[in-house]
């Protein structure tokens, strides 16, 4: 067993960008993600590792910042919250169209605009379905628990390298601010210098003798090329949907209707589930756990298998698309959502089951 510590989803990520070898963390303060860098800054972890954590001037300066680490082959990330993420969105782009690996963290809250500081999942949108500009996806990974937060850092990390490009990691001010037990992973080392050039080939590391210049941009000019870049994308994503799709499913077994939700929407239907079978109900819960990409083939398979299937989420509407698109409209689909930072409880769900599925 690793090491056992209470902590916050925001303080479990930083921990666990330490522990997965992280080079360089570039960000700025948003509340109600301020623990990530505050925690940080606390653990000093150059003098544990010889990690590099900075202070940006702005969002738009941090992820440029990782743009910049990310060209060397270097391991690193950013965290914000909604707005911020927004700022971010040329960047990423940027990012992406560069094949540039790191990871990026999403402590969402509720908007639009500067909106509140509560939870909401209402970025689901900006961050499945590419927010910036140009034929895009990020891998995106959806936690339910600060035990998760921590571990998908590594798995950020693992992935976003994998496949050179932008990982996310796609959580919410109550999982951010939630205290819960966590097992820690093993410290990994950083990579040496020699590691780094043996690992990632295509960065720029400073060109040998015997090959070409490694050039690091989302520029070409010629759309013939363009377009060769985009076809090279769209091959990787296609790859990823294969290989890297996960989830979770929860008493569905049995389950004659389903819930579909993911983060802490996904924790609070697991009560709803008692308390519907408690009723005679038999609900279980589908949770996808990447956003993209997405479940659809799991999707499609286990929804001919229930009568209905209530989508819910903390926005007002968004994943239930991805649902309808993989489930097709053989049974009825419905969404049950709340707004602004307002957390739906577990009888409000199951009023909304009883009255929009099976009722309705």
């Amino acid at each position: 067993m690793g090491e056992l510590r209470l902590m916050k989803g925001n303080e479990a990520i930083a921990e666990a960008a330490i522990r997965a070898g992280c080079d360089g963390y570039f960000g700025y303060p948003i509340t109600p993600q301020s623990e990530v860098m505050e925690y940080l800054m606390m653990e000093k972890p150059y003098e544990r590792t010889g990690m590099v954590v900075l202070q940006a001037e702005s969002e738009v300066a941090s992820i440029n910042m990782l743009y910049g680490g990310a060209g060397t082959g270097k391991m690193v990330m950013t965290s914000s919250s909604s707005p911020g993420i927004s700022l971010m969105q040329e960047g990423i782009s940027y990012m992406a169209g560069a094949e540039l690996p790191a990871l990026l963290v999403n402590i969402v809250r509720g908007g639009p605009g500067l909106g509140t500081i509560q939870p909401s999942q209402a970025d689901y949108f900006q961050s499945v379905k590419g927010g910036g500009h140009g034929d895009y996806r990020l891998i995106v990974l959806a936690p339910a628990s600060v035990q998760e937060m921590s571990d998908f850092v590594k798995l950020g990390f693992d992935l976003s390298f994998k496949y050179r490009t932008p990982a996310l990691i796609l959580s919410d001010g109550a999982i951010g601010q939630m205290m819960e037990k966590v097992e820690l992973f093993d410290p990994i080392p950083r990579r040496t210098e020699e590691q780094l050039i043996q690992q990632c080939p295509w960065a720029s590391t400073g060109k040998p003798k015997n090959r070409d210049h490694n050039i690091i941009t989302s520029l070409d000019l010629d759309p013939a090329g363009q377009e060769r870049v985009n076809l090279k994308l769209q091959a990787k994503y296609k790859v990823m949907e294969e290989k890297e799709v996960l989830y979770e499913t929860i008493q569905a077994e049995d389950a004659e209707y389903l819930f579909i939700a993911f983060g802490l929407s996904a924790r609070i239907c697991q009560k709803s589930i008692d308390l519907a079978r408690a009723k005679g109900i038999k609900v279980g819960l589908f949770r996808p756990i990447t956003l993209y990409p997405f479940p659809v083939k799991e999707i499609a398979a286990i929804s001919k298998k229930v009568k209905g299937i209530l989508v819910v989420e903390m926005n007002a509407g968004q994943m239930i698309e991805d649902v309808r698109l993989a489930a097709g409209c053989a049974i009825k689909i419905e969404h049950y959502g709340r707004f602004g930072g307002i957390i739906p409880n577990p009888d409000e769900v199951v009023k909304a089951l009883e009255q929009k599925i099976i009722g309705g």
